[in-house]
């Protein structure tokens, strides 16, 4: 993050690397030492897309309709990373992030449609943030969740406030970790059927029923407030070099992105396999978090139940920390103030747009339900995030050389009529009466 301090060594040492690699093609900047000062940012990313919202919304359709919904994983996972390095490349290429740029670049009515729904879909992020992360302490420390949801926003505020973003970074990644090996040793535990689970990830498989947690998946995994974080925390790398060795840095940025979100892939995978394995298998449907843990232990044994506990807390906890700090850059931005986190604007966005979730997490609403709504509210937003980034993509005055080519844009928006044209049908199976 540009804002944020940067002492990780990536500025001078980078640009000049890659002004000494203009002869070595694709294959030797995949294994070029080069590539892992750029590796970073995506993995911040890839948090929030397996984040509480995601326990919840994988959970119940593995455990409603087994492997069947395995390809919306798929599917979603193909158009973020597009979405994701988009951003990215958007970030790179003008130096600012989506929602700086969205302030300059449209007109003042637009600014407010953008702002305020994405601010909105912030709150609805931090609500399941929050609330996994209270969760979490629950399942582990037996602490009431109305306790631990502002506990972990003490813990997410220390951890933001005054960081320097290498730091923070590192943190993110262990905890990346924290719960991959977690889910691993749920597959180890849990012996799902692969060959019946294989073909799901790429043969679609939807229906009236499975239609709103297939929405749920998608809004819980094309995020829009991580589109808007890619676009500003790519900037804590050293990207402002000759164009000619641009081009060569920004095939880092897309391994880095490849990578981190196809490491989410998985983790996403085995939480419906996992559910499957055990919920579906059962005949067993799970409706909130605390039933699916308490009944891992009779079904797979205390090992399962425990490894669940660690990385939904793993998950809340760094989650919560991507959607407060998108959160705070997004406010600064679209009121045009600079998103420095030593700032009093800043820590003040930090500590009071997430008070709003701690407050409905304190008054009691179902929490599973609630963690599945606020995808919904997710996917509802997204094409008032993609829309403009595609827009701002195509611009040459805004990407120079590296704005969106004809292929790249019409590519960009198909996903974006996907998108939009499953908002619909999720709207129409809501609020049209059966029957008539």
């Amino acid at each position: 993050m540009a804002q944020i301090e940067v002492n990780n060594g990536h500025g001078s040492q980078g640009a000049a690397a890659a002004a000494s690699g203009r002869g070595r093609g694709l294959f030797r900047d995949l294994f070029s030492r080069e590539l892992l000062r750029y590796l970073g940012p995506g993995f911040v990313v890839t948090i929030g897309f397996i984040d509480p919202g995601n326990w919840a919304t994988n959970i119940a359709g593995g455990s409603q309709f087994g492997f069947r919904l395995l390809w919306v994983i798929s599917v979603s996972t193909l158009m973020l990373i597009f979405l994701q390095h988009t951003a990215a490349r958007l970030g790179i290429a003008s130096g600012r992030s989506l929602a700086a740029n969205i302030r300059s670049r449209f007109s003042r009515p637009w600014v407010w449609v953008f702002g305020v729904t994405i601010l909105a879909a912030c709150v609805a992020t931090q609500l399941a943030e929050y609330l996994g992360a209270a969760l979490g302490f629950a399942l582990l420390l037996h602490i009431p969740v109305f306790l631990g949801a502002p506990l972990s926003l003490v813990i997410v505020y220390l951890l933001i406030a005054g960081r320097q973003y290498d730091n923070l970074e590192r943190v993110i990644v262990v905890l990346l970790a924290v719960i991959a090996l977690c889910y691993i040793a749920e597959l180890y535990l849990v012996h799902p059927d692969w060959g019946t689970a294989l073909p799901h990830w790429a043969v679609p498989s939807v229906s009236g029923k499975s239609i709103f947690l297939a929405m749920a998946m998608l809004g819980a995994i094309v995020m829009p407030h991580n589109i808007y974080l890619h676009s500003d925390v790519i900037l804590s790398r050293e990207w402002d070099v000759e164009p000619q060795h641009r081009r060569r840095l920004m095939r880092f940025e897309l391994v880095d992105t490849t990578l981190a979100m196809g490491m989410g892939w998985l983790v996403n995978s085995a939480m419906i396999i996992v559910a499957a394995a055990v919920f579906f298998r059962a005949g067993v449907t799970v409706d909130s978090i605390k039933q699916a843990s308490a009944s891992l232990k009779p079904l797979v044994g205390s090992l399962s139940a425990l490894l669940f506990g660690v990385g939904l807390l793993a998950a809340g906890l760094s989650s919560s920390v991507t959607s407060t700090l998108a959160t705070a850059n997004v406010i600064c931005s679209y009121l045009g103030r600079p998103a420095d986190p030593h700032s009093r604007f800043f820590k003040l966005a930090l500590g009071v747009f997430p008070l709003a979730p701690i407050v409905l997490i304190a008054s009691g609403l179902n929490p599973f339900r609630a963690l599945v709504l606020s995808q919904v509210v997710l996917s509802l937003q997204l094409p008032l995030t993609i829309v403009p980034l595609l827009l701002l993509a195509r611009r040459r005055e805004v990407m120079g050389d590296l704005h969106l080519r004809a292929l790249g844009y019409t590519v960009g928006w198909l996903v974006a009529a996907v998108i939009i044209g499953l908002n619909l049908f999720l709207l129409y199976q809501t609020f049209v009466p059966r029957g008539i």
